[in-house]
């Protein structure tokens, strides 16, 4: 990944997605996966976001989510839902910016990457930071439970913009979480 930051990041209008690309190599506001599947045509009125946004150059690392009425996610959906389903539109959760404005952020610590992201996403509503828990993580474990979430990813505020897994984040997940109704279930 860091080699594909290097190439779109002086690109204007660039986004990253973390299970999509958004790449202005080809065009301002791609959704293009980590495996080079271009999804663009698939959330457009994502992308218009993404293009909407008034910033010269940017890089965003998220995922496309769907929410249910209790506001968990609902990957599954992505895929396909029962049409009686009450859900929110496809929605871009962001956790991440590597490079906004010109500037490369991978060496900056993470609370100053995610006051970029508020900064940037202020008043958007398909593209989201995604929600914060508790600092401590015993009380942020306990707000997943409680709010009936898959899990989290714990984060050192300090820690730098790293490609691939890093002991600098942590992914913490109920065991067998919603497994049947996620169709992984297999008797």
């Amino acid at each position: 990944m860091p080699c594909l930051l290097d190439r779109i990041a002086h690109q204007p209008a660039t986004a990253l997605l973390g299970s999509f690309f958004g790449s202005s190599g080809r065009e301002p506001g791609m959704l293009v996966s980590r495996q080079g599947v271009d999804h663009t045509s698939r959330y457009p009125d994502i992308v218009a976001a993404l293009r909407s946004l008034e910033v010269p150059s940017l890089i965003l690392d998220g995922e496309i989510a769907v929410f249910d009425q209790a506001l968990i996610s609902r990957f599954e959906w992505l895929r396909r839902r029962a049409p009686t389903e009450t859900a929110t539109p496809p929605l871009f959760m962001v956790f991440d910016c590597p490079h906004a404005r010109g500037k490369d952020l991978r060496d900056r610590p993470l609370y100053v990457r995610r006051n970029v992201i508020e900064d940037t996403l202020d008043d958007q509503d398909l593209l989201l930071p995604v929600r914060r828990l508790a600092d401590d993580g015993l009380k942020a474990w306990q707000q997943v439970l409680e709010r009936g979430y898959e899990g989290l990813v714990a984060k050192d505020p300090t820690s730098l913009y790293r490609g691939g897994r890093t002991l600098a984040w942590l992914k913490v997940k109920q065991r067998d979480y919603r497994v049947e109704e996620r169709g992984f279930y297999k008797p």
